[in-house]
């Protein structure tokens, strides 16, 4: 299989450990020496050398932080003159690779330019876009969903998605369904499973919940804030840094806290890497994004963790939290998080508890595995080099589901 597999370029534009970089750190590890070309340095570029990948960062700043995906295009003509400076150097990079594999939007619109201008593109290369996101418009303005949907439709060998409500805002926003694969994100369960200290929260109380996600408003940290205003008797613990210029937001959540009261029942933890472990230190997992989710990585970390997961109901999180192995609740409603919350504690230790959490760590285990995600993006980037290559790569399909329920 190796042999058919074709040199790979990964292009991603930020190099904090988000969500996506996590994906392109287990993706790269399916490949032989891939490069991967970043528009920044930062934590993302000893990860990727670790997983095997050969990082280059181009020498100064190519200013991208300042073009935010949800503004105006004109807030990115300043940054013009670097935009052009990195997109040259993109098309050079390019030149010993045979497949580029875009990792964020910005990194696509480069990536697409450099694939196919004539001045820039070094001969015709294969182009693949990890669409990571929601194409709405609580996360994208109007002018960078069709500019990135033109170029899909005209530069891309295949657009792959992690879900398939990431595949039908896709094809909702206009782009080609024959691009489209569906990928379920993956991730390696932890190598145990024990009780985790609660030492360093500081909290007195006998239920404590977390929430895990990067801070920003469509995560519905204050969601979380008004449902424990509602709850005297629980705690709360808040993981999470503000990775994208979003540190006002962060800095009001520490006020609504305040003006809720609830300052002594709530624990800010900023950006932590021991995930995992602080999961396995609360009595449950709570997923309020506002906003539709492309996946939701946290939720599967929680099914894996055996924690109770209460998670809003938006995008793709019904694909993943399924009848028997989760909680879902309205976006946005505080009263409903709430009320599930205080149910999750009443069965606290029951069997009927028990039994959802085997079947939500079964389903964790058998639909997203790390390798599992592996082997289908391995098959996808194959065959679009060499179609005769190509075989049916499980999980993926134009639009297919995930399994209806529990394995």
């Amino acid at each position: 299989m190796r042999k058919s597999v074709p040199r790979v370029l990964f292009v991603n534009h930020a190099s904090k450990l988000s969500g996506a970089e996590l994906v392109l750190i287990d993706t790269v590890r399916a490949f032989r020496s891939p490069g991967v070309f970043l528009f920044e340095d930062g934590p993302l570029r000893p990860a990727l050398a670790a997983a095997g990948a050969i990082p280059v960062v181009p020498a100064g700043s190519s200013a991208f932080a300042g073009i935010k995906r949800d503004r105006s295009l004109l807030r990115a003509l300043p940054h013009v003159g670097g935009i052009a400076r990195m997109l040259w150097r993109l098309s050079r990079a390019m030149g010993r690779y045979d497949v580029v594999y875009a990792n964020s939007q910005k990194a696509f619109v480069l990536a697409a330019l450099a694939c196919t201008v004539p001045a820039l593109a070094m001969g015709r290369r294969k182009l693949v876009w990890h669409l990571h996101d929601i194409l709405s418009p609580g996360h994208f303005g109007r002018a960078q969903v069709a500019i990135a949907i033109r170029l899909a439709n005209a530069a891309c060998a295949c657009v792959i998605v992690p879900s398939d409500a990431a595949a039908a805002s896709f094809i909702a926003a206009g782009g080609r369904p024959a691009l489209v694969r569906v990928v379920p994100n993956g991730l390696d369960a932890p190598a145990t499973q024990t009780t985790a200290s609660r030492v360093g929260f500081d909290l007195d109380t006998p239920f404590i919940f977390g929430v895990f996600s990067r801070l920003s408003p469509w995560k519905g940290q204050r969601v979380v804030l008004e449902a424990l205003a509602k709850l005297p008797g629980a705690g709360c613990v808040i993981a999470g840094g503000a990775l994208f210029g979003e540190e006002n937001y962060a800095k009001s959540l520490v006020a609504r806290a305040a003006e809720l009261g609830v300052t002594d029942r709530v624990r800010f933890l900023g950006h932590r890497a021991d995930v995992p472990a602080l999961m396995r230190a609360v009595d449950a997992v709570v997923h309020p994004s506002t906003e539709p989710e492309p996946f939701g990585r946290t939720l599967v970390e929680a099914m894996l963790a055996r924690r109770p997961v209460v998670a809003a109901a938006a995008g793709a999180v019904a694909e993943i939290i399924t009848e028997g192995t989760g909680c879902l609740v309205p976006p946005g409603d505080a009263a409903a998080l709430a009320a599930a919350l205080h149910q999750v504690q009443s069965r606290q230790g029951s069997g009927a508890q028990q039994a959802q959490l085997d079947r939500a760590e079964a389903r964790a285990r058998s639909c997203y595995g790390a390798e599992q995600m592996r082997r289908s993006i391995h098959a996808i980037v194959a065959g679009i080099s060499d179609p005769s290559s190509m075989t049916a790569a499980p999980g993926t399909g134009l639009v297919t589901g995930l399994p209806a329920g529990p394995p």
